[in-house]
């Protein structure tokens, strides 16, 4: 396997993209399609990994090309724990991303972030099994060794509040994602759990995802659509319904902060 830190590789056969600013937007439950976007081309990189979750959009919006990939597939057939991780972000990298803009639909565990809360999450736990979550286990590559101190990128971070902001749009600045092994939603004790643990926000698909970006040395950021709150933190049961309402409702809000966060990235950086 090449080493993933320093190839750009290449695409249907054109040429290699120069190492400039390109910002891929990984799109999840709710976002497997982005409206309003010139669409220029759709690649189909090969990695060492198989397949990723679908075709990679090259899309243009007011001037700015970014990339888009619906994490679960565009038919949203893949369950979180069935997603190749790996694959998607190897072939972003093939592409010459070197910026990820990642959305996540999540649970509510702190009382500042209930139903319609956006977050931008400074810090994860991994709960997951049995993912492959690294590209350099001794298996895939050579072994080695990342540090994950801080999980997500700060200057993507900061394009994402600064976009927030610019949307007028409130957006809560840090929290901590606690990242389980789904499908299924969590019980009223692992939840209890998470928040002992200090999570903010449960998910199902940050992890590996953070860290195979860390490794491929794409800077890496995620905003968190809150769907609902975390299971027996309300008296209500959870309703797949109402959750299906609050998505349908956020992610107008989180493909406008994501285009402005697009806007942020490429005009700081010169492109």
């Amino acid at each position: 396997m090449g080493d993933l830190r320093n190839n750009t590789g290449t695409s249907q056969g054109k040429t290699q993209l120069s190492p400039e600013v390109r910002v891929a937007m990984i799109g999840g439950t709710g976002l497997s399609e982005f409206e309003g976007v010139d669409w220029l081309s759709t690649h189909y990189p090969e990695t060492p990994f198989g397949k990723p979750s679908g075709p990679i959009k090259e899309g243009c919006y007011d001037g700015n090309r970014f990339f888009f990939l619906a994490r679960h597939g565009s038919d949203h057939s893949l369950a979180p724990h069935k997603i190749n991780y790996r694959a998607n972000i190897a072939a972003l990298k093939a592409l010459g991303v070197t910026h990820i803009l990642a959305v996540n639909a999540v649970g509510g565990l702190a009382p500042s972030m209930g139903p319609h809360t956006l977050v931008i999450p400074d810090q994860v736990i991994d709960y997951t099994v049995a993912r492959e979550s690294s590209f350099y286990d001794g298996v895939a590559g050579p072994l080695d060794h990342i540090d994950f101190t801080d999980p997500y990128d700060p200057i993507v971070r900061e394009a994402l509040l600064l976009a927030a902001d610019k949307c007028g749009l409130a957006c809560e600045d840090g929290g901590v994602y606690g990242c389980t092994q789904g499908p299924r939603l969590e019980t009223a004790a692992e939840v209890r759990r998470l928040k002992k643990d200090g999570c903010d926000l449960v998910g199902m698909t940050g992890m590996p995802e953070a860290c195979l970006a860390r490794e491929a040395q794409l800077q890496y950021g995620s905003i968190c659509a809150v769907v609902n709150w975390g299971a027996g933190l309300t008296d209500s049961p959870i309703s797949m319904e109402e959750i299906g309402e609050v998505v349908a409702l956020g992610m107008n809000n989180v493909r406008a902060i994501l285009v402005a966060a697009l806007a942020v990235l490429m005009n700081d950086s010169g492109h």
